[in-house]
């Protein structure tokens, strides 16, 4: 099993922290494995800055599938999208 860095802004780090947010939606472009941990730092994107905040949370479970409205087609047949159940 590996720990994987990931980032993310602010409104949607305080979801995952609290509970509230456990499934999360990336772009395939990393390997991932089930029993993997993902370390999500919070990014702010205006100051482009990590806060120091951080949760680690384990994959349950992982379904790679095509989404066209979040990424470009041309990256979504390159890499395909995850959907990662956190726990």
């Amino acid at each position: 099993m590996k720990i994987i860095k990931k980032k993310k802004w602010p409104e949607f780090f305080n979801k995952m922290l609290t509970g509230e947010k456990n499934m999360e939606v990336r772009l395939a472009n990393f390997k991932l494995k089930k029993g993997d941990t993902l370390l999500i730092k919070e990014f702010n994107p205006k100051t482009k800055k990590y806060s120091g905040r951080a949760v680690k949370k384990k994959v349950k479970n992982l379904t790679k599938f095509d989404i066209a409205k979040a990424y470009s087609l041309k990256d979504i047949k390159k890499y395909g999208i995850y959907e990662i159940e956190l726990k």
